[in-house]
C-alpha cells in the first residue's frame, strides 16, 4: 500500500493563486450586430426542417443567410454540428470555441472551425434564452462542453447497443445527406454545440452533469452563417435532459430548424471571413 503523501504546509497558498484567462478575448474581431439585425429584420424563410424526436436531419445554409433553431411541441435539447458546405474537413471546433468565449455561448459569441482553418463559422444573434445566466448549481445553456451521447460510451458503462443517440443519429443524417457509407460519415461527426441543453461542473467532484432545460416551446437559437454550412441537428434522445441522455422513455419531441436570407444589398459591407492567417510553416 502506498504511504499517502503529506498535504505541504503551504498548502492553502498555493490554492490562493488567483486565475489568468488563457485566452482573452478582447483583440478578437467583433462581429456587427447592428447590421445582422438590419439585415435579419427584411429576411425572408427560404427553407425549413422538421427535426424528428429521437433522430437527426440535416440543412444548409448560405453564407450570408440566418438558421434559427426552435423548440416546437415540447422542452427538447438538440445537439448540433457544422460543416464548411464545400469542405466538410472544416468543422465546428467546440474546443476552441469553449476556450475562446467560455462552457456556454449566447448572442454574440462565435462558432468557430477546426485548425487549419480556425475562422467564425457562424456567430449567435438571438438567444431567447439569454436571461438564464449562471443559475446556483453552475449550470447555463448551450454548452460546448458535451460531446454528444455516443454508442460507444453506453456500451462501455451499461453495455448494449442503442443505436438513437446523437452520435448515431448526426452519423446517419449525414450519410443521407452526402450519400456516404456509415463508416466514411462517422470520420466527421464532431463534437457539438449542445443547443438549450443547461449543464455544468460539480463544485465537489468536477463532474459534467445535466439538468432539466429551460427550454419551452417558442424559445430558440439564431444564428448568422458566416461562411456556407452544412449542419446536422439531432433531437436529443433525452428530451429537455432532465433524467438519462440515451433513454427510450424520456418524452421527447422534434425541432425546427428554419432558413431566413437577408434582402439583396442588406449585407453591404460584410464579407465572409478567410481561413487563418497562421502560415503554417510550423518553425521549418
Amino acid at each position: 500500500m502506498t504511504t499517502p503523501l503529506p498535504i505541504p504546509e503551504d498548502a492553502e497558498a498555493r490554492r490562493a493563486v488567483a486565475p489568468v484567462i488563457c485566452y482573452p478575448n478582447e483583440t478578437l474581431p467583433k462581429p456587427d450586430l447592428g447590421l445582422y439585425q438590419r439585415a435579419r429584420a427584411g429576411a425572408s424563410k427560404v427553407a425549413e426542417v422538421i427535426v424528428p424526436a429521437r433522430d437527426a436531419a440535416c440543412f444548409e445554409v448560405a453564407a450570408g443567410q440566418f438558421f434559427r433553431i426552435t423548440s416546437i411541441e415540447g422542452p427538447q435539447v438538440g445537439d448540433l454540428n457544422l460543416w464548411n458546405r464545400a469542405d466538410i474537413t472544416e468543422r465546428f471546433f467546440s474546443g476552441k470555441t469553449r476556450a475562446l468565449h467560455g462552457t456556454h455561448v449566447t448572442t454574440g459569441e462565435r462558432l468557430w472551425s477546426n485548425l487549419p482553418y480556425l475562422r467564425p463559422m457562424a456567430t449567435v444573434t438571438e438567444d431567447t434564452l439569454g436571461w438564464y445566466g449562471i443559475d446556483a448549481y453552475g449550470g447555463a445553456v448551450h454548452d460546448v462542453i458535451g460531446t454528444r451521447c455516443d454508442p460507444y460510451t453506453g456500451n462501455l458503462l451499461q453495455g448494449g447497443h442503442y443505436h438513437h443517440c446523437c452520435h448515431s443519429n448526426l452519423t446517419r443524417a449525414l450519410a443521407d445527406h452526402l450519400d456516404l457509407p456509415l463508416s466514411e460519415a462517422e470520420r466527421h461527426v464532431h463534437d457539438v454545440l449542445n443547443v438549450f441543453m443547461c449543464t455544468g461542473f460539480t463544485r465537489d467532484t468536477g463532474q459534467y452533469f445535466m439538468k432539466a432545460s429551460p427550454v419551452r416551446p417558442g424559445d430558440y437559437l439564431e444564428c448568422f452563417a458566416e461562411i456556407d454550412l452544412l449542419g446536422a441537428l439531432s433531437a436529443c434522445p433525452g428530451g429537455d435532459c432532465s433524467a438519462e441522455h440515451s433513454s427510450d422513455t424520456a418524452a421527447c419531441h422534434p425541432m425546427l430548424v428554419e432558413v431566413f436570407a437577408p434582402a439583396p444589398g442588406a449585407l453591404e459591407g460584410w464579407e465572409s471571413p478567410p481561413r487563418n492567417g497562421y502560415d503554417r510553416s510550423h518553425g521549418r
